[in-house]
């Protein structure tokens, strides 16, 4: 039996592309913190766009 948790992009609770969600699902967290966290790190350097590219990129979606 596989117990290995993995990171996919959320398909019911999704904003956008579902990262946020995903990563709320992994980490067992509420996904409007994540969100939130994901809105600072972008108006404090930008680096929240980056990211969120990156990741809508490379983690495949959950199904």
């Amino acid at each position: 039996m596989n117990t290995e948790k993995r990171l996919y992009r959320s398909r019911s609770n999704r904003t956008v592309a579902g990262v946020c969600a995903g990563i709320a699902e992994y980490f067992g967290w509420d996904p409007t913190l994540v969100r939130i966290a994901w809105i600072v790190l972008t108006f404090f350097g930008g680096s929240g766009i980056l990211i969120y590219g990156i990741l809508w990129l490379v983690v495949p979606e959950a199904g």
